[in-house]
C-alpha cells in the first residue's frame, strides 16, 4: 500500500478508511452577546459609561441625604403647619359666616383670633391670680401644718420632735442645697424653654391667620394644577375636613362645659375658694390637652381643696375617677357618633396612633383627620342592603347548626328508663 500524506491523528471509520465528516467549527459567541474584545475600551480603558453612572448614582445618595437631613430639620416647622391648617379649618365656619355678611375675610380672621386671645389672656390672668393668692395662703399656713403632722406623728410613735428642729434640719441638708443649685442652673433653660414656646404659638397663629384669611385663594391655587374631576375631589375633601373638625371641637367644647359645671358645683358645696375659675381650668384642661389633661386638671383642684381640708382633697380625687369613667363610657361616646360620626373604638385606636407618631399633636388632631379620612372614602366604598337574618341582629336560632347539647342530652334522658334500661 503507498504511504499517505494523510494525519494519522485524523478521524476514519470502523473499516480503517478516512472520514469524510469535516471536523465541527469552533463555537461563536451567541448572537445576543458583543464579543469579549468590544466589551472593553481598546487598550483595557474603562468604559465611557461607567463614570457618568458612578456620578448619577452618587448624585442620587447625596440628594436623598440631603433630603433626609432636610426633612428632620423642618420636622417641627411642618408639625407647626399642621396644626395651623387644623386651627384655620376650625375658625373656618365662623369667618365664613361673618365674611358673607360683608365683612371683609381678612378682618373677620383678625376679630375671630382678636376674641379667642381676649377669652385666653382672661383666663391665664384669674388662673394666675388664683395660683398666687393660694400659694401665699399656703406659705402663711405652712407652719400650722407642719405642727398637726409633727404632733399627730409624737402622739402615734411617741416621738419627741420640734418644729425648730425640723425646720433647721431641712435648711441645713444637702439635697436642699443640691436643689437649689439646680434651680439656679435651669432658670436659663426654662428661659429658653419659654421664649421657644412663644415663638411656636407666634408661627402657629400667624399660619393659621393666612390660612384661614386666604382660604379661597388657597383653595384656588389648588385647583389650579388639577383636572376639574380631581378639583371636585379636592373641594369635597376639604368641606368635610372643616365640617369634621368643627365638629370635634364642638363636641370637645360641650363636653368642657358640662365637665366644669359638674366640677364647678362639687367645689361650692364643699367651700373650695375659686370653684368658678377651677371649674373653668378642669373642663379645658381635660378635653383639649390629650393623655395628661385629666391628671393636670384635677391635680389643681386637689391641692386648693387640700388647703381647706386634707379631706376634701380625697372627695375631689374620688369624684374626678368616677366622672371620668362617665364620660369615657357614656357622654363622649354620644357627643362623639353625634358630631363627627366615628366609632368610639376607631377614636380610640387613632389617638394612641397619633400620639405614636406626634405626641401630643397626633393625639389632638388624630379624631378629626380620621373622620375627615372615613368619610371622603365612604363615597368610594360600594355598600349592599343588609339581609334580614337574626344572627345579624345578634339573635342567634335556636335549631342553627343542630340540636344544641342540651337538648341531645335531654333526649336521650328522656329514651332511658331510670334503672339505666332502655324503653322498649
Amino acid at each position: 500500500m503507498a504511504p499517505t500524506d494523510e494525519d494519522p491523528l485524523a478521524p476514519t471509520t470502523e473499516d480503517g478508511e478516512p472520514s469524510t465528516r469535516r471536523a465541527a467549527p469552533a463555537a461563536a459567541p451567541p448572537p445576543g452577546r458583543p464579543p469579549l474584545s468590544e466589551a472593553v475600551a481598546p487598550g483595557g480603558r474603562m468604559p465611557r459609561w461607567l463614570p457618568r453612572a458612578m456620578v448619577l448614582a452618587l448624585a442620587l445618595i447625596a440628594a436623598f441625604q440631603l433630603g433626609s437631613w432636610a426633612f428632620h430639620q423642618l420636622t417641627g416647622l411642618l408639625i407647626n403647619i399642621l396644626i395651623a391648617f387644623f386651627l384655620a379649618l376650625a375658625i373656618e365656619p365662623a369667618v365664613s359666616r361673618m365674611a358673607a355678611r360683608g365683612i371683609r375675610r381678612g378682618l373677620a380672621t383678625f376679630l375671630v383670633f382678636f376674641g379667642l386671645t381676649i377669652v385666653a389672656a382672661g383666663f391665664v390672668t384669674l388662673l394666675g391670680s388664683m395660683l398666687a393668692g393660694q400659694i401665699i395662703k399656703m406659705i402663711e399656713g405652712f407652719p400650722e401644718y407642719l405642727d398637726s403632722l409633727i404632733n399627730w406623728i409624737n402622739a402615734k410613735f411617741h416621738t419627741d420632735l420640734r418644729r425648730v428642729d425640723v425646720q433647721e434640719g431641712l435648711l441645713h441638708s444637702a439635697w436642699l442645697r443640691k436643689y437649689v443649685q439646680n434651680s439656679a442652673a435651669g432658670v436659663l433653660d426654662v428661659s429658653a424653654q419659654v421664649l421657644g414656646g412663644l415663638f411656636q404659638l407666634l408661627t402657629v397663629a400667624l399660619f393659621s391667620f393666612y390660612f384661614a384669611a386666604d382660604g379661597p385663594r388657597l383653595r384656588r391655587a389648588l385647583c389650579s394644577v388639577l383636572p376639574p374631576a380631581r378639583q371636585a375631589e379636592v373641594l369635597r375633601a376639604w368641606e368635610i375636613a372643616v365640617d369634621k373638625t368643627g365638629g370635634y371641637l364642638y363636641s370637645r367644647g360641650l363636653m368642657a362645659l358640662i365637665s366644669g359645671i359638674a366640677h364647678y358645683i362639687l367645689l361650692e358645696a364643699m367651700g373650695v375658694p375659686y370653684a368658678p375659675v377651677l371649674g373653668v381650668w378642669v373642663g379645658l384642661v381635660s378635653q383639649f390637652i390629650p393623655t395628661i389633661g385629666t391628671y393636670l386638671a384635677g391635680a389643681l383642684p386637689m391641692l386648693i381643696a387640700f388647703t381647706v381640708n386634707p379631706w376634701y382633697a380625697v372627695w375631689v380625687l374620688g369624684f374626678v375617677v368616677i366622672y371620668q369613667q362617665f364620660e369615657n363610657y357614656m357622654l363622649q361616646p354620644k357627643l362623639t357618633a353625634k358630631t363627627v360620626d366615628i366609632h368610639p373604638a376607631v377614636a380610640f385606636g387613632s389617638v394612641v396612633a397619633g400620639t405614636a407618631l406626634l405626641g401630643a399633636v397626633g393625639a389632638l388632631i388624630a379624631i378629626p383627620a380620621v373622620a375627615t379620612l372615613q368619610a371622603f372614602l365612604g363615597a368610594y366604598v360600594k355598600r349592599y342592603a343588609v339581609t334580614d337574618d337574626p344572627r345579624v341582629h345578634g339573635h342567634r336560632g335556636r335549631n342553627q347548626g343542630g340540636a344544641g347539647m342540651l337538648t341531645r342530652m335531654r333526649r336521650l334522658w328522656a329514651g332511658r328508663r331510670p334503672g339505666g334500661q332502655e324503653r322498649s
